[in-house]
């Protein structure tokens, strides 16, 4: 057999996150009927405890699961598994899983989707309050900038807290699943060196000011041109923009 030939039979080996095998994990517990729909969960710090590992990955992996219906976490309850069937349930874990291999491409679609219109949504419904947070988080990100720094989760910060302001829960809730993946990418490819960071904290201020203003055309546009390099870069191709 030629190398050609034998490299064809080879395939590339996916390497699992720990949020990966802890949803695994999990899913193996119902389909073997040791967790059963309306069973309790373990808290989250025994969780971590007996996995060995941190206490931020066991939390990610339930509000994934959470997010798709799989598990519930109810006042003064704990976390528990959703009431429905075992087939129902091991289906959308498998499902979930399969959204944790490495797109970065329909990562960043996906995030200027939702921000555009989480921007245009936070200029007409944001509260004082929001402004206050909103203003802050600039804040917090303009100071990292200043000191020649990535600034790379008080950037996804400020963002998260305009996703606040568009008080859509599902929109918000939507970011929160896909932000972890997204700040991973940012960090491994570099999207945001060169400087731009300077140019982003512009970009974040003409947002700000048009959410103030309560203006969602402006807000949306500032929105569509703050992640256009981003969306451009990655896939030349794309129609979003103008």
């Amino acid at each position: 057999m030629g190398q050609r030939d034998l490299l064809r039979n080879l395939t590339e080996i996916e390497i699992e996150s720990p949020v990966d095998i802890i949803i695994r994990q999990i899913r193996n517990l119902i389909v073997d009927g040791e967790l059963n729909p309306g069973e309790k969960l373990p808290p989250e710090r025994k969780l971590a405890e007996k996995l060995g590992i941190g206490r931020s990955y066991v939390r990610e992996a339930i509000k994934k699961l959470e997010f798709y219906g799989i598990l519930k976490t109810l006042p003064q309850s704990g976390t528990i598994v959703s009431g429905i069937g075992i087939t129902a349930l091991e289906g959308l874990i498998s499902d979930v899983l399969k959204l944790h291999e490495d797109d970065f491409s329909s990562l960043v679609e996906t995030r200027y989707i939702l921000e555009i219109q989480s921007a245009r949504n936070a200029a007409l419904r944001r509260t004082e309050e929001d402004l206050v947070m909103l203003e802050e988080a600039y804040k917090a990100y303009e100071k990292e900038v200043m000191l020649g720094k990535q600034a790379i989760d008080q950037d996804l910060m400020f963002h998260l807290k305009i996703a606040e302001a568009s008080k859509n829960q599902v929109l918000k809730s939507l970011m929160m699943l896909i932000t972890p993946d997204i700040l991973r990418n940012y960090i491994s490819k570099n999207v945001c060196g060169d400087g731009k960071f300077y140019k982003a904290l512009q970009e974040h201020r003409q947002i700000l000011e048009a959410i103030k203003e309560q203006n969602p055309d402006k807000a949306e546009a500032g929105m569509a041109e703050h992640l256009s390099d981003i969306l451009n870069s990655n896939n030349p191709k794309n129609t979003f923009n103008e």
